[in-house]
C-alpha cells in the first residue's frame, strides 16, 4: 500500500508489537504515549471514525475551530473521549514540526484559544523537557478562559493555569505526562535561563511588602501614642479645670462666711449700745 494512503482502521498505528512512525523528540513512541484504555476509546469513539479521517495539519484547524469548546480527557458514565483529546491524538499520528506548531501557538492561538491549549498539549507529550519549558512558559501570561468538562462535570479554567496544569502535574486530560526534571535541575545545567517572572524578583516583593509591614505598623504605633498624648493633655486640662472650679468655690463660700460674721459682729455691738443707752 502506497505510503500517502489513509487507513480508515487505525490498529496498525496502535500495534504494540511496533509502529512505523517515527519517535517524538523526547524519545518516546507517539503511538504508546496515552495509555491503551484511552486510545481504545478514541478509536471506537464516534468522533475520530466521522471527523479525524483523513486529516492534515491544516485540517486540524477547521476541527478545532467547529468541534473543540472545551479541554478534557474522558467524561460521562461511558468515559467518552471529548474531541480535544481525539485531536491530540490525531497530533500524535501527524507529527508537526516546529514550525506548524509555531503557527498554532502564535498566530492561531490568538485568535482560537483551544488551539492554543491543544498545542500546548501536543508539546508536553512529545517534546523535550529544556523545549517545553521554552514553549509553554510565554504562555503563562494568557488569562482566557477555557472550559474543562471531567468526570465531576464542566468546570472553568484559564489557558495559563492549563500550561501551569501541564508544566506540574504528572496527569493532564486522561494522559499520564512522562516526568519532566525541574527547572532548578536545568539551569543548573545551563540548559535554561533563570525565568524572570513578569511581576519582578519574588525576593525583592517579599521585601518590599516586608517593609509595607513594618512601616504600617510603625505608623499605627505612631498614632496610638498620638492620640494617647492628647487623651492624657485633655485628662490634664480637665483636671486643672475641676481644681480651678473647686479653688474657686471654696474662696467664696469662706468670703461668705466672712461677710456673715462680720455682719453679726455689727449686729451685737449695736444692740450693746442701745443697752448702754
Amino acid at each position: 500500500m502506497p505510503p500517502d494512503t489513509h487507513r480508515a482502521d487505525e490498529r496498525r498505528f496502535l500495534d504494540e508489537r511496533g509502529s512505523s512512525a517515527a519517535l517524538a523528540p523526547n524519545g518516546l513512541n507517539p503511538a504508546t504515549i496515552m495509555e491503551k484504555a484511552v486510545r481504545e476509546r478514541i478509536v471506537e469513539s464516534y468522533f475520530w471514525k466521522e471527523q479525524c479521517f483523513g486529516v492534515n495539519e491544516a485540517d486540524i484547524v477547521d476541527r478545532v475551530v467547529d468541534h473543540v469548546s472545551f479541554v478534557g480527557g474522558t467524561y460521562g458514565v461511558t468515559q467518552k473521549p471529548t474531541p480535544f483529546l481525539c485531536l491530540a491524538f490525531k497530533l500524535l499520528q501527524l507529527a508537526p514540526d516546529d514550525s506548524v506548531l509555531e503557527e498554532y501557538l502564535s498566530f492561531g492561538g490568538e485568535k482560537f484559544k483551544y488551539l492554543r491549549a491543544l498545542a500546548c498539549f501536543y508539546v508536553r507529550l512529545t517534546r523535550r523537557a529544556e523545549n517545553v519549558y521554552k514553549t509553554l512558559e510565554p504562555f503563562l501570561e494568557d488569562k482566557r478562559k477555557l472550559r474543562r468538562k471531567g468526570r465531576a462535570g464542566t468546570s472553568l479554567t484559564y489557558v495559563d493555569q492549563f500550561v501551569d496544569d501541564l508544566l506540574t502535574k504528572d496527569r493532564v486530560c486522561a494522559t499520564s505526562l512522562w516526568q519532566m526534571p525541574k527547572r532548578e535541575i536545568l539551569e543548573d545545567l545551563e540548559l535554561l535561563e533563570p525565568r524572570i517572572s513578569p511581576l519582578g524578583d519574588i525576593e525583592d516583593l517579599l521585601e518590599d511588602e516586608d517593609v509595607d509591614i513594618n512601616g504600617g505598623a510603625n505608623n499605627d504605633a505612631r498614632s496610638d501614642s498620638d492620640e494617647e498624648g492628647l487623651i492624657e493633655e485633655g485628662s490634664d486640662r480637665g483636671r486643672r479645670r475641676l481644681s480651678s472650679g473647686s479653688s474657686g468655690r471654696g474662696g467664696s463660700r469662706s468670703r461668705d462666711r466672712s461677710r456673715s460674721r462680720d455682719d453679726m459682729d455689727m449686729d451685737r455691738s449695736n444692740g450693746s449700745s442701745g443697752d448702754e443707752r
